[in-house]
């Protein structure tokens, strides 16, 4: 993959592509031609997501700034126990209880406020994203290691029904820091962390499945959906490597029976094993959304090319996503 821009646009046009580094902002002020206040307000979607585990847990975290509304959750998972001992959500006034950052490591400063609850991810001078979480079931202070880590992925495209959209997503961070939820302090200093900061003008209903697991040497991402295969990227060995279109193969009625995620290239080929949840159906009447996703183990293999020797994966904790939203 090609280095990453200075900017999302060049001369107002978006620079589609996928790409390797980090990119200071996300910035569609300058798209041409430009829609209108109301439709930006309504389809600018952003959100910021950690996702981060080792062999006793998992917890995910997410701000999201929907444009009229915000929302934000968080959850850790005992992956020994197989049950979520903390899981919280909440919705905020955008604005008033939100920001999430348009710069998605350098400067980003993401945060939500709300009753009994604060989240913060913020970068700091040390080249360390703090993550700070403070619900009524769950405790998190942890910095996330930038410093020496792969290069991201940063990923630009089109929409469907949308317009543009972009992202930024890191493999295996190094974690220090701890954990309290359900009478437990847990100790996240051999765990490691990605993080998905994400930007765009997205269509009123918008889909996707997705697959993430990290680990030093080996991490990847794959999305089926509103964004195509823009987002698929392999690292091996430090390395970020562009992957073809992912087919993701499960029953969505039985989301806890084992899914296959492969590539088209044959570059990588999985099974997932789920052992948890977080799920989620949600109908406003203007506004619904359904979500579940697995917390597991994915075992297969992968390789940097077709000429390449295979790479055995096993174990390797990470999530699966199966998201349909009206938003």
């Amino acid at each position: 993959m090609n280095p990453a821009p200075d900017t999302v646009l060049h001369e107002g046009q978006p620079r589609h592509g996928r790409y390797a580094g980090r990119i200071a902002r996300i910035d569609w002020a300058g798209l041409q031609p430009r829609p209108g206040w109301l439709w930006r307000r309504l389809h600018h979607k952003r959100w910021h997501y950690v996702g981060l585990g080792n062999a006793r847990l998992f917890i995910g975290v997410a701000i999201v700034d929907l444009g009229w509304t915000c929302t934000a959750f968080a959850y850790l998972f005992c992956r020994q126990q197989r049950r979520l001992l903390a899981q919280w959500r909440q919705d905020g006034l955008r604005g008033l209880q939100a920001r999430v950052s348009d710069e998605p490591l350098d400067g980003a400063h993401s945060w939500f406020r709300g009753p009994r609850a604060a989240l913060l991810l913020q970068h700091e001078a040390d080249d360390r994203l703090r993550l700070h979480v403070r619900t009524p079931t769950l405790r998190v202070e942890a910095q996330l290691d930038l410093d020496g880590m792969s290069e991201p992925l940063l990923a630009i495209g089109p929409v469907d029904g949308g317009r543009v959209h972009a992202t930024q997503k890191t493999t295996a961070l190094a974690v220090q820091g701890w954990a309290e939820a359900d009478g437990w302090r847990l100790a996240l200093d051999d765990a490691h962390a990605a993080v998905d900061a994400s930007n765009g003008l997205l269509a009123r209903d918008t889909a996707w499945r997705w697959a993430s697991a990290h680990a030093p040497g080996l991490g990847f991402n794959l999305q089926q959906g509103y964004f195509g295969g823009q987002e698929n990227v392999l690292w091996l060995d430090g390395q970020a490597i562009a992957l073809a279109a992912a087919h993701f193969q499960f029953d969505a009625a039985q989301p806890m029976s084992p899914w296959r995620v492969h590539t088209e290239d044959a570059l990588l080929d999985l099974v997932f094993t789920p052992e948890g949840a977080r799920a989620e159906d949600r109908n406003l009447g203007v506004a619904a959304s359904h979500y579940v996703q697995p917390i597991g183990s994915f075992s297969g293999r992968v390789r940097a090319s077709a000429m390449s020797p295979w790479r055995q994966v096993e174990g390797l904790v990470g999530v699966t996503e199966d998201h349909r939203s009206r938003w």
